[in-house]
């Protein structure tokens, strides 16, 4: 059996990672594929009730303690679910991955990057996805987009969003694996291009 593909979305919230994630589904869907929808933090149940902890704005949180439960959420989640599920051929969709661990904690929360990283070897067991859709809007874009909806804690600073965002086109800047796509563009636009990305994929991988 060929062993799935591994997709994760990034971004900072507002971004529409959640729109083109169901448009991906839809995709997948029309072409008889299997595939499984995880997220972070969350995903198992323990990751759920982790998921709780980091985003009620009642947590007053250290950013090292913050990292290690979304590091504990991670490992759960990538030992159950993500590598069993690729070894039996799935398509594995990640709403946020190890990236955001680098991006919020690290260039956000001023943790040392090489810590973060490490950290991440750890809970993914050295997992990466095969491809990395990072979808960018600016942080004044991203609270336009949420004006409306309650904040959690991870979204009350802009300044620290700013950070966030630097992170992730540095990341981006060093690392293959991670497409950049203009979150500013029409939703059907910011599809086409993360489809034609998908297409290559599905090609390499059934050769």
């Amino acid at each position: 059996m060929k062993r799935g593909i591994f997709i994760s979305f990034e971004g900072i919230d507002g971004s529409g990672k959640t729109t083109q994630i169901e448009q991906l589904k839809d995709y997948l869907k029309s072409l008889n594929i299997d595939y499984i929808v995880v997220r972070e933090p969350g995903g198992t149940n323990e990751g759920e009730r982790i998921r709780q902890i980091l985003l009620d704005r009642e947590s007053d949180l250290t950013p090292e303690a913050e990292l290690f439960l979304l590091l504990a959420s991670r490992s759960i989640l990538t030992k159950r679910v993500i590598i069993p599920s690729l070894e039996e051929g799935k398509i594995v969709i990640a709403d946020r991955y190890a990236d955001s661990s680098v991006a919020y904690q690290g260039y956000g929360r001023g943790l040392d990057i090489e810590f973060v990283n490490s950290g991440n070897s750890v809970a993914t067991c050295g997992l990466k996805p095969d491809i990395t859709f990072y979808i960018d809007i600016p942080v004044e874009e991203s609270i336009r987009r949420r004006k409306e909806k309650k904040k959690d804690r991870m979204e009350i600073d802009p300044e620290f969003l700013k950070r966030v965002r630097k992170g992730y086109l540095k990341m981006a800047n060093n690392s293959k694996r991670i497409v950049v796509v203009d979150g500013t563009m029409n939703p059907k636009e910011v599809w086409q291009i993360i489809k034609i990305n998908i297409e290559e994929l599905l090609r390499r991988r059934n050769g």
